[in-house]
């Protein structure tokens, strides 16, 4: 019996199942079963790592069995050597026992487990697939590389080709297994959520104190309100905390001030300004302004101008941001920075305007710029002589003139870019303009007065200190003394003008029910108008396309008089007409025409017409030859069609100082056109009309011998001499007519000395006596020189 119950000698008979093949892992969960809930998953997962680390062992698990029933009081029975006995009844139930358990552990496995598990196959399926096809596409493309590199080699492959393919299968089977060892350990992540370490959540934001606001930053934000709020509940107003509340304060406001400066409201940003401690926040103030001129310098000026005020009552102030200006240009100079070097000259520019630096140091700065020329500092140094040459050349004409000549050897030089040249040229014609278009101080901009300024005088080769440590806090252990003593100096500076803000408010306050009043009936007559001409250049737009769309004048001129003109833009048209004729390559008929109807029509046309052609006269010297030579025969037809009326002639003086060669020009074509319109024996009796004669003694001068030769030759030249033979026979007559005018002259002169020289009379007679054989012995060698002419 005892052999027959010892396992060796007859194991007991056991159920074939598709369960024995199962992989160790599985066998381990069989020899150790759990109950159908774990009452934790930590438990469950360290019983999971403790099956990994110890692999089951079969033999163990044979002898566990017998040992089992022997604790339960039973002995199992043998099975016969022959195979014909069967098991007892119990085994056949615990071999049930034993199915159940497996489908409960089996029935332990949680969906989301398995749907793990499927997309992990899929993630694995689909990489495999994905390398498969990448590793298709190389080969493919190594394939392609070859043929290309050896076409006899299409049939074989070399030993080198196999290994770089093998080399390319391993590499991509060590990927996939790299992705499957990814995504195991990503799924065993997901199945045990307990290994997860949750985030702690974010500390709350820590009170806002004064104390913990940084140092140079400028700090956290903190609102308007709130700022007031906490500088009310500070009792100690010495204590750091304070201290540095006011200190933000005060650099919000200079910035703002600073940031917020223009032409028209400087006047107001000033006293703003001057209410701010600028002793304490100097360096904040010098900050700013440096770094608002750099983001906008088309402001330089203004900037400059309130440097400039701040100057006459802080001139510490001045010469701290001249200092850092300059420093902050020689810094962009090494650094080769041209837009900063542009900036800062632009600013020691009109800070030389200002008088606030000295012109030593623009002169000094242009000899640096341009003793070694490049491009670049060239055109620097033409910029900052735009800026300030001006000025330069009221303070120091010498110097600026050493400054050109430098800029003249450049030029000739020629060592530079063209469009440097050019820009040197420019320059040239500024100066000889007298800077026109430059000027050095804007008049709204001109605040200070140079007597009241203090002006600085620093070199550039000076070792400079640019105080940066006030741009930071720091506590003062004196700053109520501090702070009393500038509200004493700010009473100072704004006293009286604060006594005129309110002598002013006063008054404004008495005048205010007058203006109101006025304002209602200022209301009622108020009309509205056009500032930006859209009207006029639509009405012009009109004009223009009726008359070059027309046929011939009479239909332009049905169509023109069918627009309706508002009162006084009957200049408009006759301006485009006029302007149109000009443009014409030849003279038109058709425009002289066209404006003879006008001109016949309405007597407004006709002055509006007289208007143009002294206009015209006087911008004659603008006109090209063509443009000329068109509007002079457009007013020769309405002058002689009688269109316009023969004394806008007055309005021409022919003498060589008051023509040029344009006016000759266009008064030659003119009287050359009526000429051939009248004829010369019509044209000589309208200039010979004796009502006329006032309007046509500025073309006939005869004021001068000068100016008469001058107009008899002109004449002559163009073929006109007939028109001057009543000139020609008033400068024949001349010494004549002087010698008329004279006798007057000397008959009164007589009278005079001989009442005057009574008392003398016997030299009077003698003196009479001699003039007279004088005056006989002067007719005789006249009547001689007629006969010898004879």
């Amino acid at each position: 019996m005892a052999a027959s119950a010892s396992p060796a000698a007859s194991p007991p008979r056991r159920r074939h199942s598709h369960h024995d093949d199962e992989s160790p892992r599985r066998r381990k969960r069989r020899a150790s079963p759990s109950p159908p809930r774990s009452p934790s998953p930590g438990a469950d997962a360290d019983r999971r790592r403790r099956s990994r680390a110890s692999p089951p062992d079969p033999d163990r698990r044979r002898d566990a069995k017998p040992s089992e029933e022997k604790e339960n009081g039973h002995a199992k029975p043998a099975r016969d050597e022959e195979g014909d006995g069967r098991p007892p009844r119990r085994a056949r139930v615990s071999d049930g026992e034993e199915d159940g358990n497996r489908r409960r552990r089996r029935a332990r496995v949680s969906d989301d487990e398995k749907e793990d598990g499927r997309r992990r196959r899929r993630t694995r399926d689909s990489d495999e697939e994905r390398d498969d096809r990448r590793g298709k596409r190389d080969r493919e493309r190594d394939i392609r590389r070859r043929r290309r590199r050896s076409p006899s080699s299409e049939s074989g492959s070399s030993p080198d080709d196999r290994r770089r393919r093998r080399h390319r299968r391993d590499d991509g089977s060590r990927r996939r297994d790299d992705r499957r060892r990814r995504g195991d350990d990503r799924d065993e992540r997901q199945r045990n959520p307990e290994r997860r370490e949750p985030t702690p959540p974010l500390p709350p934001p820590p009170p806002l104190l004064p104390e913990m606001i940084p140092g140079r930053t400028g700090g956290i934000y903190i609102p308007p309100f709130r700022m007031a709020q906490m500088l009310r509940e500070v009792e100690d107003k010495s204590s750091p905390e304070y201290q540095r509340l006011t200190w933000d304060a005060l650099k919000k406001s200079i910035n703002g001030l600073v940031n917020k400066v223009n032409a028209t409201n400087i006047k107001n940003i000033v006293p703003e300004l001057f209410a701010e401690n600028l002793v304490r926040g100097r360096g904040l103030f010098c900050q700013s302004c440096i770094k608002s001129q750099m983001a906008s310098p088309g402001f330089t000026d203004v900037f400059a101008a309130l440097v400039s005020v701040v100057n006459t009552k802080f001139p510490e102030i001045g010469r701290l941001l001249l200092v850092r200006v300059v420093l902050q240009l020689k810094r962009a100079y090494k650094r080769n920075d041209k837009p900063q070097l542009l900036a800062a000259t632009k600013f020691i520019a009109h800070l030389v305007n200002q008088v606030v630096a000295h012109e030593l140091v623009a002169l000094e700065l242009l000899t640096v710029l341009l003793e070694n020329p490049t491009d670049d500092s060239v055109e620097v140094a033409v910029g900052f002589v735009k800026e300030c040459g001006a000025m330069l050349q009221d303070l120091s004409p010498q110097g600026l003139h050493a400054i050109f000549e430098r800029f003249r050897g450049i030029l000739h030089e020629g060592e530079i870019d063209k469009r440097v040249q050019f820009l040197i040229e420019g320059l040239f014609a500024i100066r000889k303009a007298k800077f026109q278009g430059f000027p050095a101080i804007r008049p709204e901009l001109d605040l200070v007065e140079q007597e009241d300024q203090f002006t600085h005088e620093i070199s550039l080769e000076d070792d400079l200190d640019p105080e940066t440590n006030l741009n930071v806090f720091r506590a003062n252990p004196n700053f109520v003394e501090d702070e009393k003593a500038y509200e004493n100096l700010k009473r100072s500076i704004l006293g009286a003008e604060s006594s005129d803000d309110e002598e002013g408010s006063d008054a404004a306050s008495d005048d205010e029910d007058e203006e109101e009043s006025d304002e209602e009936e200022d209301e009622e007559q108020m009309e509205i108008r056009d500032r930006t001409e859209t009207n006029l250049v639509n009405l012009r737009r009109t004009i223009y396309l009726t008359i070059m769309s027309s046929v011939d004048f009479e239909e332009a001129g049905h169509k023109l008089m069918k627009i309706k003109l508002e009162p006084g833009q009957e200049m408009e048209l006759c301006i485009m007409l006029l302007e149109c004729c000009s443009q014409e390559r030849t003279y038109l008929r058709y425009y002289g025409l066209l404006g003879q109807r006008f001109c016949m029509i309405n007597k407004v046309y006709q002055e509006n017409f007289e208007k143009c052609f002294v206009q015209q006269y006087s911008m004659i010297h603008r006109l090209e030859t063509n443009k000329l030579r068109n509007v002079a025969k457009f007013f020769a037809h309405l002058l002689g069609t009688d269109a316009l009326p023969w004394h806008v002639l007055a309005y021409i003086r022919l003498t060589e100082e008051d023509t040029t060669s344009s006016s000759r020009i266009f008064i030659k074509i003119l009287f050359q056109e009526l000429s051939e319109h009248l004829g010369i024996r019509l044209l000589n009796e309208r200039l010979n009309d004796p009502n006329m004669q006032g309007s046509f003694e500025s073309i006939f001068p005869k004021d001068h011998p000068k100016n008469t030769r001058f107009s008899i030759n002109f004449f002559t030249s163009i073929g006109l001499g007939g028109i001057t033979e009543s000139l020609r026979e008033y400068l024949k007559n001349m010494p004549r007519l002087i010698m008329q005018q004279q006798k007057p002259e000397s008959s009164e002169s007589e009278s005079s000395g001989s009442e005057s020289g009574s008392e003398s009379s016997g030299s009077g007679s003698s003196s009479e006596s001699e003039s007279e054989s004088s005056s006989d012995e002067s007719d005789r060698k006249r009547s001689k020189k007629r006969r010898k002419r004879t």
